[in-house]
């Protein structure tokens, strides 16, 4: 195997850990995202859990950040919370799942 072969494969394997972080990331920053806009519905306990556990799960590899914060800031407007409100918490739980992402590894 060549340096270069090697290399290829180091590029391939960031890659591949890039993509499953980011996945994972996603998966994790909807769910904190459904759990905190839960709370803005007024949901709790099992309620609250399968809103958040529907957000993280349903489509994942389809839904776009867009459809995610369509879905949440339709299911919101009737509390009065703006898109742009909706658009800084979807920011705020993507950093701090990929901090608890990183922390684990």
């Amino acid at each position: 195997m060549t340096t270069f072969d090697k290399r290829e494969q180091g590029f391939e394997a960031k890659f591949v850990h890039d993509e499953e972080l980011m996945f994972r990331a996603t998966a994790r920053s909807n769910r904190l995202l459904g759990l905190w806009a839960a709370g803005q519905l007024g949901l709790s306990g099992d309620a609250a859990t399968s809103y958040a556990t529907a957000l993280a799960t349903d489509h994942l590899e389809s839904r776009t950040m867009d459809e995610v914060l369509d879905k949440v800031s339709g299911d919101l407007a009737a509390k009065g919370v703006a898109r742009e409100q909706v658009a800084a918490k979807f920011q705020e739980c993507l950093h701090q799942a990929v901090q608890q992402l990183e922390a684990k590894e």
